[in-house]
């Protein structure tokens, strides 16, 4: 009896924890089109947030687009290719969990999966403010303003036609 009512005093902490650690507006994103403007900074050592870079972004399931700093990023969630106009280069890698670190989109589509590293600092209907704890003394802070719910349009617009950059741009395909 007393391993049945522990077991159930555990289960009951464990589901307590995993819903305090529910973030509602990303729990909207599955099924929706999102966008936003965002702001990206990184704590090092322990050191105060230094603003990296800021840009919009486009989350569909998986798939992203975002701009910033020059540089533009296609995704369809398995492939990420990263064009730079200005240079005429582009690079094609896969996409990895690795990616949040700098990456916005993947923290949208699919927060869940870092539980207790993520600590909401502010959010509301359309703005969200949330840092992730890389390690011990490292994080990533994202603030995501102006985010924009709409219908799913499909993946197309995620990806990038190869054969159309052939003759403008260096591509360095690391996959």
């Amino acid at each position: 009896m007393k391993r049945t009512l522990l077991f159930f005093v555990c289960l009951g902490a464990c589901l307590l924890a995993g819903a305090q650690k529910r973030i509602p507006l990303l729990d909207r994103v599955p099924g929706h089109r999102v966008s936003c403007n965002y702001t990206y900074s990184l704590s090092k050592d322990g050191a105060p947030f230094s603003e990296v870079t800021s840009g919009t972004l486009v989350v569909e399931d998986n798939a992203f687009r975002l701009d910033a700093l020059g540089l533009r990023l296609f995704s369809d969630g398995t492939t990420r290719w990263t064009l730079d106009d200005e240079a005429l280069e582009a690079v094609v890698e896969n996409v990895s969990e690795e990616d949040l670190v700098t990456n916005p989109a993947l923290l949208l589509s699919g927060y869940t999966r870092y539980g207790d590293k993520i600590t909401v600092n502010g959010s509301g209907d359309s703005f969200l403010d949330v840092t992730l704890e890389l390690d011990d003394t490292n994080s990533a802070r994202f603030v995501l303003k102006d985010i924009v719910f709409a219908h799913r349009q499909g993946k197309s617009d995620f990806s990038v036609d190869e054969k159309s950059l052939k003759d403008k741009y260096l591509i360095t395909d690391l996959r």
